[in-house]
């Protein structure tokens, strides 16, 4: 049986096109420990995605994506507690092999759960004038260069 596709709003997509780019840092952490790479590097990259990129995704969710449902809503308050601890372990200053491994773990996580839950519950109660704010927050450019391609 195969599992029908999430037909995600257009406000959305750009979001979710952004969770395919954490998606890929955390391929890159895991590629990274099977070739054995030093964890200094690893943490290089995962500390310039996190001040780059994923810092700004995080504010543009809670600002402007979270709030379409009440504060007090279970998942919202399970998205911005995950959003907490991950914070947690992309500010930890000297990155260890734990601590990179729990941000590849957690991140998946947390994305397969604003994709499959959250977002299907944001979409069946948002307003067009709310989907319109997060579409205009949203970055919509990913500079993919680093110098240091240690994930091939």
């Amino acid at each position: 049986m195969t599992t029908k596709p999430i037909k995600r709003h257009d406000a959305i997509q750009p979001i979710s096109r952004e969770h395919h780019h954490c998606l890929l840092l955390c391929w890159k952490i895991r590629e990274g420990f099977k070739k054995n790479i030093e964890t200094e590097r690893i943490a290089k990259y995962t500390n310039w995605f996190w001040e780059n990129y994923l810092k700004y995704h995080f504010s543009v969710e809670e600002k402007y994506l979270f709030p379409i449902l009440p504060a007090q809503d279970k998942l919202v308050q399970q998205a911005i507690q995950e959003h907490s601890v991950l914070r947690g372990f992309f500010q930890t200053p000297d990155k260890t092999e734990e601590t990179l491994t729990q941000i590849e773990q957690k991140l998946v996580e947390h994305i397969r759960f604003e994709e499959r839950t959250l977002f299907n519950a944001i979409q069946e109660c948002a307003k067009a004038d709310q989907l319109q704010l997060v579409k205009e927050k949203v970055i919509l450019e990913f500079d993919t260069e680093w110098e240091d391609e240690f994930w091939w």
